[in-house]
């Protein structure tokens, strides 16, 4: 597989808060405010030895490229949140995305053996839902006015999957992602 992802380290988050500040990735999340090196650096103390997080630098073809985190690990509820984005925005459309979603989630049930997967997706972000629901991601939750992008109030769709679900689809999904 091209697509691999590696623990960050303190030596990427340079990088991680360079991707994170580009408009092009910013506007698709919660908040879109510049992060400061101090921000950038008080964040990686606080998430480097939680043990309900999981953050990863994206590589493909050997170069890093974005970003991929679990969030929210929870043994007791068999859950957790998952999130990406791709800070090189000229590999978008490539396929990428399906494989690193694909990855994720083989990861969640598979090695972390947790019961159920969620995200959450900005409403105008429709391709991110549309790729999600190809999946076999259900839409669970719809969240009015959740989060203020540029001043106007947007609204959140909340996603997820079930270990059962992923059995079904993760052949099918396989073939369609990693055809040679």
């Amino acid at each position: 597989m091209d697509i691999k992802l590696i623990n960050i380290t303190s030596d990427d988050i340079e990088l991680i808060r360079s991707w994170r500040n580009q408009p092009e990735v910013s506007k698709y999340m919660y908040t879109d405010a510049a992060i400061t090196v101090e921000q950038q650096e008080a964040w990686y103390s606080r998430i480097k030895d939680d043990p309900s997080c999981q953050y990863w630098i994206i590589e493909y073809n050997e170069q890093k490229i974005g970003l991929a985190s679990l969030t929210g690990i929870s043994t007791a509820l068999s859950s957790c949140y998952w999130a990406f984005y791709l800070g090189d925005v000229s590999n978008q459309g490539a396929g990428i995305g399906s494989k690193i979603e694909f990855n994720v989630i083989d990861y969640v049930f598979n090695t972390l053996k947790l019961n159920k997967l969620r995200c959450e997706v900005i409403t105008f972000n429709e391709k991110v839902i549309t790729m999600h629901e190809k999946f076999g991601f259900r839409r669970e939750a719809y969240y009015r006015q959740h989060v203020k992008k540029e001043g106007r109030w947007q609204d959140v769709v909340g996603l997820a999957m079930l270990r059962d679900e992923w059995k079904v689809y993760r052949e099918g999904m396989m073939a369609k992602i990693y055809r040679h």
